[in-house]
């Protein structure tokens, strides 16, 4: 494929179908796909927020690659804020054309704008090629993130609950029969001092 002008932009609603084409294709499809009136809300707060921002990168007018930037602090304890990139994602077809590069340069230059020193990166620990570019830009390995459904951490939670709540019922009755021990044996020790008496 010839190199063609890549045009970036920020997401507009008409971008939904060629963005969930590109999740589709890039491995982030779903057992059930986002519908298209969902993926439009979320667009919509995107646009309405001043620190956030979704660029598609378009060849001819189609949607062939995506960035999305928030900015944010940099941990919960700094005041410094940081430019957070996530979901990186290039059509297959359309990969070492250097559209990658132009994404993360126009990521560079908004945080340049808002006066933002550092940026991160959120990439899948499984795709090679895109941590090794990343790492050639000069991104370096900070935290790893994980993720997991409410209900799928909550089921593995409950029986650490249920175990620590059993445990402590358990020594709860292991403590009150030592009690009930210790109060027959000074009731025994009693009558048989009244007995000798």
């Amino acid at each position: 494929m010839s190199r063609c002008a890549l045009e970036i932009r920020d997401a507009r609603p008409e971008d939904v179908a060629g963005l969930l084409q590109l999740w589709t294709h890039a491995g982030r499809n779903e057992a059930t796909p986002r519908p298209v009136d969902e993926a439009t809300r979320a667009l919509a707060q995107i646009a309405a927020d001043p620190d956030e921002r979704l660029l598609v990168g378009l060849v001819e007018g189609e949607v062939v690659a995506a960035l999305h930037l928030r900015r944010a602090p940099m941990s919960p304890l700094h005041t410094e804020t940081a430019v957070h990139t996530s979901y990186l994602l290039v059509l297959p077809e359309h990969r070492r054309h250097g559209y990658a590069r132009a994404l993360l340069d126009t990521a560079l230059s908004w945080a340049e704008e808002k006066d933002v020193t550092h940026i991160t990166a959120i990439t899948n620990s499984n795709s090679r090629d895109t941590n090794r570019f990343l790492a050639r830009l000069g991104l370096g390995t900070a935290a790893t993130v994980r993720i997991a459904s409410t209900a799928t951490m909550r089921r593995k939670l409950a029986p650490e609950v249920i175990r620590s709540q059993d445990a402590r019922r358990q020594l709860g009755r292991v403590l009150a029969q030592r009690r009930s021990l210790q109060r027959r044996a000074v009731q025994a020790e009693t009558a048989q001092g009244q007995v000798a008496d």
